[in-house]
């Protein structure tokens, strides 16, 4: 794997630090700023919708930009956005800076899942995007766990200033091991019109749909995680953060596994972690009131959530091979919206008095609807007819998953439908 990708995911665990790490913090924040801890929570959902609409509006204007100087550009504008948040005087200052760092979140995750997947083979994609899914593992085992105990111990505003600090440290390695490109001319510059005809393919909207419900599934449960425990469960405040990193670790472990099978076995790698979200999600809705039962469970959703984030980062971009920074852009804005639907629907049970362990049952029914969405776009392809599948300078012809054989060997690049 490329130096460059690994770089990328260190620049990814500075950005997902901060946007996972206010689950840890919505209740200093809350008590600081004078609002309800829902309240606190729609700063999550606020970052969700920065990253959802700031992911294709950057992608479309940076279209033409060399990838390297676009990515500076958009860590240095996140990490002031950190000091912006960790200055705010008011819940709305903090509101807007959340929205100002997740454009440049969104932006730099869209052009620099481009990159990944540009410096790698199509065989490797999954695992290139899962470097990058490593980043944010990392982020919850280490970063969210710390912006926990720093909100706790220092403040909550010290959890943002340490994110700046590391926003620059990814800066200067992007600028040193990411390599130098070109703004693409002639036949090679990209053309916006025709990235956008990708979003007339009924499986692009199927792999989006698919990523914003499983997505919302977990980040329903995660956003108020740290009151379900306390308050649900009577763990004591001083034992989130560590839960928080227990959560963090299953997602690390769940990312290497799903990266290393899901380039072979993709809707497989769908189906199994998808479907095993569900059942924890609805073991933890039961078992809210056990501290031990809430704790295992919070990990093992670590695990199954994380296992499908590669396939479903490789299924967007196989689907929207022809307009791969778009196709990054549609990823981000997918995930996130879930973030944003998750947390919105939690806080939504919450306020109608059905108590936090409802966001667990919430975050069940959006999983199990994320499963329906991937066995109709497993049948879909066999439904309309064969595809082609376009690897280097051959043409494979795809079994009904879209899964391409050649020499008993799985093969996946950009689907496109014949007839």
């Amino acid at each position: 794997m490329p130096v460059a990708v690994y770089v990328l995911g260190l620049s990814v665990f500075a950005l997902g630090t901060s946007e996972f790490m206010l689950s840890g913090l919505l209740q200093p924040i809350a008590r600081d700023m004078d609002v309800s801890i829902p309240t606190a929570g729609l700063l999550i959902s606020a970052f969700a919708i920065g990253m959802v609409v700031g992911a294709p509006l950057l992608a479309a204007a940076t279209l033409r930009l060399p990838r390297r100087t676009t990515l500076i550009a958009l860590l240095a504008a996140f990490g002031l956005g950190q000091v912006a948040g960790a200055v705010a005087p008011s819940y709305g200052v903090l509101f807007a800076s959340r929205v100002v760092s997740a454009f440049a979140c969104a932006g730099f995750w869209a052009v620099g899942a481009a990159v990944a997947v540009s410096l790698v083979p199509s065989s490797a994609r999954a695992r290139a995007m899962a470097v990058m899914l490593g980043g944010l593992s990392v982020a919850n085992v280490v970063g969210v766990p710390a912006g926990a105990f720093l909100g706790q111990h220092a403040g909550w505003r010290a959890a943002f200033w340490a994110v700046a600090a590391l926003s620059a440290l990814g800066l200067v390695g992007v600028a040193g091991l990411v390599p130098r490109t070109e703004a693409p001319t002639g036949a090679d510059r990209p053309r916006l019109r025709a990235e956008l005809s990708i979003y007339r393919d009924r499986q692009v909207w199927l792999a989006l749909v698919t990523t914003a419900l499983s997505g919302g599934a977990v980040f329903c449960l995660f956003s108020y995680l740290a009151p379900l425990l306390t308050d649900v469960a009577g763990m004591d405040e001083d034992w989130v953060p560590s839960v928080l990193a227990l959560f963090g670790v299953g997602a690390l472990v769940g990312t290497a596994i799903g990266g290393r099978i899901a380039d072979a076995h993709l809707f497989g790698t769908l189906y199994g972690g998808i479907s095993a979200s569900t059942v924890v999600l609805t073991a933890l809705a039961l078992t809210a009131h056990h501290v031990v039962a809430a704790v295992s469970l919070a990990l093992l959703l670590g695990v199954t959530a994380f296992f499908t984030g590669p396939a479903l980062n490789a299924r967007m971009f196989n689907v929207a091979n022809a307009a791969p920074t778009l196709a990054g852009a549609t990823t981000t804005s997918a995930f996130n919206i879930g973030n944003t639907l998750g947390p919105w629907l939690g806080g939504l049970a919450i306020d109608l008095g059905w108590g936090y362990p409802a966001v667990a049952w919430t975050g069940a029914a959006l999983a199990a609807a994320a499963v329906g969405t991937t066995a109709l776009a497993a049948r879909l392809p066999h439904a309309q007819g064969a595809s082609r599948v376009v690897v280097g300078s051959e043409v494979l012809e795809a079994e009904p998953h879209g899964e391409g054989r050649r020499d008993g060997v799985d093969r996946r690049d950009g689907l496109r439908q014949t007839g």
